[in-house]
């Protein structure tokens, strides 16, 4: 079957905001309008298309990021099929603990629609889901929401974005009245106001825009076109003598300028009156690349070592991402991936070049939220899915067996947060194994560990919730009954000065003995670098084949940690010097020397323990404001900014999440159940002394 849709006429974007913004009511409405489903879902309701997993629906939030592919003929189309465009759109969570999903969906994404509610503006997670938007240079385009809410603003909301996101933003429409009275939009290039009438606002009016307005419009359209035309030479040059660009030379200039990251343009509507939606996918196609006006995707030959690059074209060789592992009831383990070029079919093999084994295609899906259509083949910019893989992960690269290559992988953040987790009887403990080991490979932010002393199970994660939903699947989707211990902090260990040390092993006991030795060198490296190692062994002191198994047990030993059982981070180990013993030397000998020289070394190199500190955002009625911030800083919180929302006041502050457990409670009774507040992981800190200590204790009793 040949490809029904030119490349120039995919879009492969996804549709990211802070919680609460209104992303998944946005993707609803782009379903219904695309005709992918008959009938508008509602997350209040809990019968969302996107929102499709049971905790998603009871909760009212985003789980998983969730792909679908819908097809749109632009409005100016007036539903001539030969403009009709292919979208394969990804819903991502807002809620901080499932960042993965947001990262992971932007690393394989070439465009994003960014949501934000029009009373907030710009949120905490708003700013982290736009920081990962520019790690990944992913074109984007806003859409300011929720106009018809008490207290909604397009102006705060615009600034927020111009002051704390970017000040390439440009304003494409301003609202027709606001809170209740929202009835429409002013499109700018055209000069024209649009409403939206029928039951779902699916007939699209244009008219004159209203006398009140005129003046404002004219002065934000004056804003818009100069902002354009600063962009392109010809048009600037054409604009100074007083001649205005046509309004295709200016959306081709705008289209240009927003795939180079170079102008963002803003839209407006309310999603869940119906008002606005469409006129954002009509800038999908407008404004967002296809496949092809993005840079080819670049990756390392395994063979050879060289940098080699794929270009979006189906003759080429066939080379893509999983970007998700999804564990499903129905057809066990679902393998997303996106297509960067090529043609995958179905019943071909294909190389997992990044662990270096060929499988082959069973079937494959294209994605319809929880629906699938089965497909023979896949083409270069598609987004699909293939049943039951083996051994493939999150980030590994997928290719033709002829032509490896190995693409940038995605990185993710470590979990802050861990609780002990038991089976309730003899029946769990078996099908807790298989299904935490399912839901880990599902989730590169989900670890499982063993405690060896106890030999408990402990598992890890971005949050609370996080692993209250971990818990819940298990049991709705595993038949698993858990007991689960209450959430301690991750700590870590590092060391803040250099040493060296010798690490020395020898055992004699008749017979062939053990013997070992070494020299190493310790010193820390910045927060967040990890670890590094660095053979400096010279004239063969030890023999080339020792040294793996000395950085074997130095890694062992970092896991352990010294001071307090915790993992040691943010440290180099140099081995500089040693000896060795012609018949006793072994791997095993100087796998216990490593280890020895590493403990020796950071006790003398000033030990420390560091601890998760937490970005929290407290909003509050301006009379708790002085209880709540005195609250946050008898936590060890830091008052990082005071502002205004309206008649509501906002805190920003950074507080270590020792002290965050239970917090809700707390801030509901402080406020009279008025308060909220929203965190997420900032970056690691030094433990001060008096704390350390009663860790410290209370990890020995």
């Amino acid at each position: 079957m040949p490809r029904q849709y030119p490349l120039e006429k995919v879009r492969d974007i996804g549709i990211i905001a802070h919680i609460d913004a209104g992303k998944t009511t946005t993707s609803e409405r782009v379903l219904f309008y695309t005709g992918v489903s008959h009938k508008i879902g509602e997350v209040h309701e809990g019968d969302t298309v996107m929102d499709w997993m049971e905790q998603e629906r009871e909760r009212g939030i985003t789980i998983t990021s969730a792909a679908t592919t819908c097809f749109w003929i632009p409005t100016s189309a007036k539903g001539d099929k030969a403009h009709e465009h292919r979208i394969n759109l990804i819903d991502t969570p807002g809620h901080i603990d499932f960042t993965v999903e947001v990262k992971r969906s932007l690393r394989v994404l070439d465009g994003a629609v960014v949501v934000f509610d029009g009373v907030a503006g710009v949120e905490p997670q708003s700013e982290t889901n736009w920081h990962y938007a520019d790690e990944y240079q992913v074109p984007r385009i806003c859409f300011i929401n929720k106009l018809d809410r008490m207290g909604a603003s397009f102006d705060f909301s615009f600034n927020s974005i111009l002051e704390r996101l970017t000040p390439n933003a440009v304003a494409m429409q301003i609202p027709i009245g606001s809170e209740s009275a929202f009835e429409g939009v002013i499109d700018l290039l055209n000069m024209k106001a649009i409403r939206f009438e029928g039951e779902h606002g699916e007939k699209i009016i244009e008219g004159e825009i209203p006398a009140d307005l005129l003046e404002t419009a004219k002065t934000k359209r004056h804003e818009l076109i100069e902002k354009i035309v600063e962009k392109d030479d010809a048009l600037m040059a054409e604009y100074l003598e007083g001649r205005e660009p046509s309004i295709d030379a200016l959306k081709k200039v705008l289209r240009k300028e927003t795939i180079a990251n170079r102008l963002v343009p803003v839209f407006c509507g309310s999603a869940l009156q119906n008002k606005g939606v469409q006129l954002v996918l009509d800038a999908v196609i407008d404004y967002l690349p296809s496949p092809l006006d993005m840079p080819p995707t670049k990756g390392v030959n395994p063979e050879t070592g060289n940098e080699e690059e794929r270009h979006p074209k189906d003759d080429e060789p066939f080379a893509g991402l999983a970007f998700k592992i999804a564990a499903d009831p129905f057809v066990g383990s679902l393998t997303y991936f996106r297509i960067y070029s090529g043609v995958i079919k179905r019943g071909s093999y294909i190389l997992n070049s990044t662990k270096n084994n060929q499988e082959r295609i069973g079937r494959m899906v294209r994605m319809h939220a929880n629906h699938r259509e089965e497909v023979e083949e896949l083409y270069a910019g598609d987004l699909g899915a293939i049943v039951g893989l083996k051994n493939t992960t999150t980030g590994d690269s997928l290719t033709n067996p002829e032509h490896p290559i190995i693409l940038e992988k995605i990185t993710f953040p470590e979990p802050v947060i861990s609780v002990r987790i038991e089976p309730k009887t003899k029946a769990d403990q078996e099908k807790m194994g298989i299904a935490l080991h399912r839901l880990s490979e599902e989730d590169p932010t989900f670890r499982v560990a063993g405690d060896e002393e106890t030999g408990e199970t402990i598992i890890s994660g971005m949050g609370e919730l996080h692993l209250e939903i971990i818990v819940d699947r298990m049991k709705r989707e595993f038949n698993v009954e858990a007991n689960v211990g209450r959430p301690q902090v991750a700590y870590k260990e590092t060391i803040k000065g250099k040493a060296e040390a010798e690490g020395k092993y020898i055992r004699q006991s008749g017979g062939r003995g053990q013997y070992g030795h070494v020299w190493i060198n310790v010193e820390p490296l910045e927060r967040g670098t990890g670890f590094e190692f660095v053979d400096a062994i010279k004239g063969g002191v030890i023999p080339q084949e020792f040294i793996p198994a000395v950085e074997k047990g130095i890694r062992e030993a970092l896991d352990r940690g010294i001071l307090a059982g915790y993992p040691l981070i943010d440290l180099k180990v140099e081995l500089f010097d040693g000896s060795y013993h012609e018949v006793d030397s072994s791997e095993f000998a100087f796998k216990i020397a490593g280890s020895m020289a590493l403990q020796e070394a950071c006790t003398k190199a000033k030990l420390v323990l560091l601890e998760p500190i937490m970005k929290v955002q407290v909003i509050v009625p301006p009379d708790f404001l002085g209880d709540v911030t005195g609250d946050l800083s008898s936590k060890r919180g830091k008052i990082k900014a005071m502002g205004e929302r309206g008649t509501i006041r906002v805190i920003d502050a950074n507080v270590p999440l020792a002290e965050m457990f239970g917090y809700s409670t707390a801030l509901r009774s402080m406020t009279q159940g008025r308060g909220s507040f929203n965190m997420e992981f900032s970056h690691y800190e030094e433990v001060p002394q008096n704390v350390a200590q009663t860790i410290i204790e209370g990890r020995k009793k």
